[in-house]
């Protein structure tokens, strides 16, 4: 089959079949939107919903694919280098698990940084694999993680030869990226496949200014997020394969499983039409994009108070390359929050940001910007530092904390799956920590199931909690209580 970049089979082969006007007895329910609320179908559209089908023969099935999604995934796999690529209508979580459950079974180690999301533990407590954390670099100036040193997968790999995997997040949330050419050499000479969370990195493989991708740097597989920063829709993804040190038969045995059978074309299609965008038009469009960056840091530098990170931070092999695309704006020298920012920006500018914490807010810049709106984010800063300029009576800086990472008293897995009490939160320092708590965004545990709490840990949520953040994960919303694994009491 030739592979001509320029063609959409699914979505060309939706619409043509939705052209055809067929009378629907099948699920969904709706029937092209007849049956649902007549303001809603309104608001979607008779196209949208004219599509929003179900893996009826002349579509093809996501589950066992040999029409137009195999032909769409087929181009995929061109495009972003790949022997293999699986779409994903369950975001880049679902991709990340099925990535992981492919090659980890109970018992089996798996070397990851300690910043990763919340769909990696998942995967681990899932599949029974034992994490071996590698610690990443700290960046206590702004109050972040970063990736981890060539040299501490070296030393983690030597450690454990046995190791399953070796996964690696490129590039961070943030934007930075770890030297991953030199990781790939490094575990596939220990015959170690290695796994990419590249949730925020699919751009990456079409432009030669940015840093390098998952499949260019020759990893085996890559969780990558389409919907994030390359134009398809919300919770659609693709899981890119090079098969070796991985099995393509298995990944798809174990995608199968994880899949719903009710995938959507909708999302699907979406896939296969970013795809075409980014393969014909990403080179050209991200050149644009990227210079709109440059501009709007620079800007941003030269607004007292306020300091957009990039290129200076790249120190070490953790943060080995940058992604310019990415603002993470630090407000340290402000008297206001990242937090704050975000409501005060969202109040006055109708703007809203990716994610704040307590130090900093992260603006992305993507192929849907211009520079009218680069215009209006550096007037919102422009304000907004003026706004809350430090008194000669304050500190001349916030004081940015980063807690340690905790101790990984035993496997997720078992912590997850252990008998387990709830214990007023103030009093859950010294225990064994059976669920997550996190803030979302970006989804990175402060604790994970197995770890051990620390009186730091819980000031740190506290913190978090008090500015406002999102504190997410534990059963007791509230978080005055913590569910922990139960101690067992000796029988007098």
């Amino acid at each position: 089959m030739e592979l001509d970049q320029q063609k959409t089979p699914l979505f060309t082969g939706l619409k043509q079949y939705a052209s055809k006007k067929p009378t629907p007895f099948h699920i969904p329910g709706h029937k092209k939107g007849q049956g649902m609320d007549p303001s809603y179908r309104e608001f979607i559209g008779d196209n949208a919903l004219s599509i929003d089908l179900i893996n009826i023969a002349p579509l093809d099935d996501l589950h066992h694919p040999h029409g137009f999604i195999h032909e769409a995934q087929q181009l995929a796999a061109h495009a972003f280098g790949a022997d293999y690529t699986f779409f994903s209508v369950q975001g880049t979580s679902g991709a990340i698990m099925t990535m992981i459950m492919s090659v980890c079974k109970p018992g089996d180690k798996i070397i990851v940084p300690r910043n990763v999301h919340k769909s990696i533990m998942s995967a681990i407590i899932f599949s029974g694999a034992l994490p071996i954390f590698v610690h990443p670099v700290i960046d206590r100036t702004h109050g972040i993680a970063h990736g981890v040193t060539t040299e501490s997968i070296q030393r983690a790999i030597e450690a454990h030869p046995d190791a399953k995997a070796v996964l690696v997040i490129n590039p961070t949330y943030y934007g930075f990226t770890c030297d991953l050419k030199e990781i790939v050499a490094i575990a596939h000479a220990a015959a170690i496949p290695v796994l990419v969370d590249e949730a925020h990195g699919v751009h990456t493989h079409f432009s030669k200014q940015l840093p390098i991708s998952a499949m260019e740097a020759g990893a085996d597989m890559a969780a990558t997020s389409v919907h994030k920063l390359g134009g398809s829709l919300t919770q659609s993804s693709v899981l890119n394969v090079k098969s070796g040190l991985v099995s393509v038969d298995h990944t798809t045995a174990i995608m199968s499983m994880l899949t719903t059978t009710s995938t959507s074309y909708i999302l699907l299609a979406s896939l296969d039409a970013a795809r075409k965008h980014l393969a014909i038009e990403g080179e050209k469009e991200l050149k644009r994009v990227i210079a709109l960056a440059h501009s709007a840091r620079k800007q941003l530098n030269e607004i007292n108070g306020l300091h957009c990170i990039g290129e200076e931070c790249l120190t070490s092999s953790a943060t080995f390359a940058h992604d310019p695309t990415k603002l993470f704006i630090s407000l340290n020298e402000l008297s206001i929050s990242g937090y704050e920012a975000e409501v005060w920006l969202r109040d006055r500018y109708g703007i809203e940001v990716e994610l704040s914490d307590l130090y900093n807010i992260l603006c992305i810049i993507t192929l849907g910007d211009d520079q009218s709106k680069i215009d209006l984010l550096i007037k919102a800063m422009t304000e907004l530092a003026a706004s809350f300029q430090q008194t000669d009576k304050q500190s001349i800086s916030l004081s940015v904390k980063v807690p340690d990472i905790p101790t990984l008293a035993i496997s997720p897995r078992d912590a997850f799956y252990s008998q387990t009490e709830f214990v007023s939160f103030d009093q859950s320092a010294g225990r064994i920590i059976a669920e997550f708590i996190m803030v979302y965004p970006p989804g990175i545990p402060i604790l994970s199931p197995g770890e051990l709490i620390t009186q730091e840990n819980l000031e740190y949520v506290k913190e978090n909690m008090e500015a406002g953040l999102p504190v997410q994960g534990p059963e007791d919303q509230t978080l005055a209580f913590l569910k922990v694994i139960k101690e067992q009491s000796a029988i007098q």
